[in-house]
């Protein structure tokens, strides 16, 4: 997992937009299965900046809620650019983005959250499965600009599912290009080598790419590889707790009131139904948006997005899924 730092030691205060209705003023072709669109404010007002790795909300209609990387250029303040890959066996929301979501339609947003930022290093190893493009590609254009060592591994079904080979080809053989029915499965071992200090892994794609990267990744420096995901962690997979399905009560440290969390529900769930307001996005443990400070007690942590030593710290945890390990949690809120 990443540990979250920012790129720049002093980073810029955080601005975000809230729920707040774009335009599509722009949608193309990017790939087999995947449309690219480009976001902007009605009044054509600047939009909150943000940094590679940042990624956006979308409310779609009947109560959808989807997260999307942010691909476009942070340099242009007008303008916010995703793209999404069709998923015939999704929920919903990506045929909603494929069908509904054409040039001149309104969707509300909210964001930017970073939970993959571009952490400073001498040398930066990306690997890209699929869509996973997405978030590093103002990666790698960030990289290219600083004059940082950077090399990118890039693989998918076929090339012609493979999205912004375009914007990729200026950058020559620093880019890998390796779609499966050409070249087989990514040899991770050939493009990460040996661990080599100062280089950081930079990873985004589906969950078996992924898990052969943290396996492979397994033996380097603690805080090298950062992973983005955009499904959760197969259930049981992240669960710390031995008590994990037992009720708890969660006290809320403001609000000076104490719920209790039942074997079938979230401790987020229980909030909403209290009446207590509460950020929240995903509800699968990915996005970051519910993450909460814990002032005592001890989470149990099921989500896919927290770092080791933020999980070993218990100072935070993502309310949309992990639960307690012990009777109680104080949080703040």
């Amino acid at each position: 997992m990443t540990d979250r730092q920012t790129l720049d030691a002093t980073p810029m205060p955080e601005t975000r937009l809230d729920e707040t209705p774009l335009v599509v003023t722009d949608r193309a072709h990017a790939a087999d299965g995947v449309v690219s669109l480009t976001l902007r404010r009605p009044d054509g007002q600047p939009l909150p900046s943000w940094a590679p790795g940042a990624h956006i909300d979308l409310f779609l209609e009947g109560g959808l809620i989807r997260q999307y990387s942010l691909c476009g250029s942070p340099s242009d303040p007008g303008a916010w650019q995703i793209a999404v890959l069709r998923e015939p066996q999704g929920r919903g929301g990506s045929s909603y983005v494929h069908e509904r979501l054409t040039q001149g339609a309104v969707v509300r947003a909210r964001g930017p959250r970073n939970n993959f930022p571009l952490r400073p290093a001498p040398r930066h190893l990306f690997i890209a499965g699929g869509v996973g493009i997405t978030p590093l590609l103002p990666m790698v254009e960030a990289a290219a600009a600083a004059g940082t060592d950077w090399r990118l591994l890039y693989g998918g079904r076929t090339r012609s599912s493979m999205a912004f080979l375009d914007r990729l080809a200026p950058h020559g053989d620093r880019v890998l290009v390796r779609p499966q029915d050409e070249y087989g499965l990514l040899d991770l071992a050939e493009f990460l080598g040996t661990p080599r200090e100062g280089t950081l892994v930079h990873a985004c794609g589906p969950e078996p790419l992924l898990q052969a990267v943290r396996e492979r990744c397994a033996d380097w420096p603690p805080g090298t590889l950062g992973i983005e995901r955009f499904a959760p962690v197969p259930a049981g997979a992240t669960t710390d707790g031995p008590n994990s399905d037992t009720p708890f009560d969660v006290v809320l440290a403001r609000a000076g009131r104490t719920l209790t969390v039942p074997p079938d529900r979230s401790v987020l769930e229980v909030l909403m139904e209290a009446g207590v307001p509460v950020d929240y996005s995903c509800q699968e443990g990915t996005c970051g948006t519910c993450e909460t400070d814990v002032l005592d007690g001890e989470p149990d942590h099921r989500d896919s997005l927290l770092a080791e030593d933020e999980r070993a710290s218990g100072d935070t945890m993502l309310i949309c899924v992990s639960r307690a390990c012990g009777p109680r949690l104080v949080l703040d809120l």
